[in-house]
């Protein structure tokens, strides 16, 4: 089975605000690199947090692939390496906020073999610094899409 790393970062401005998010998928052994962003007009750090890795996830052509996402999200390394959202599911989401995104993620999370590591941020990490460089942009681009799963919650 084919591994893939994806580094992710996400960022808002006010939290609740602007915001976006960043990627970078690479293949080890190999020279491929793919960077992606985008940015939102009224969202918040953990939505773009947990979009990162959705995103990132959705951007594989094949299934299934090992992947290994590096993340400096607690919210998002906990929910998954401790089995948190697999309750969230089977209690319906009650209380729990981005519905929207957690169902999204687990859509995908279960076509391939993923493992979520928790890397510190802003701690000199060329992937995650250049994540946090490209959701930061993003989140202050001109065009920017509305997070409609915010504005519903």
């Amino acid at each position: 089975m084919k591994h893939v790393q994806l580094y992710t970062d996400g960022a808002a401005s006010g939290n609740p605000g602007p915001g976006g998010y960043g990627l970078i998928l690479e293949l080890p052994g190999t020279t491929y690199k793919k960077e992606w962003s985008e940015g939102f007009q009224h969202t918040t750090n953990n939505r773009m947090e947990l979009m990162a890795v959705i995103v990132g996830l959705e951007l594989l052509k094949e299934a299934p692939l090992t992947v290994t996402v590096f993340t400096d999200s607690k919210y998002v390394c906990d929910a998954v390496e401790k089995k948190w959202v697999l309750r969230w599911e089977r209690e319906g989401f009650k209380k729990q906020k981005n519905q929207d995104l957690w169902e999204r993620f687990l859509l995908i999370y279960r076509k391939h073999k993923v493992q979520i590591k928790w890397i510190k941020g802003h701690n000199q990490h060329p992937q995650n610094e250049r994540c946090d460089a490209l959701a930061v942009a993003a989140s202050k681009q001109q065009h920017k899409k509305q997070d409609k799963g915010y504005l519903a919650s």
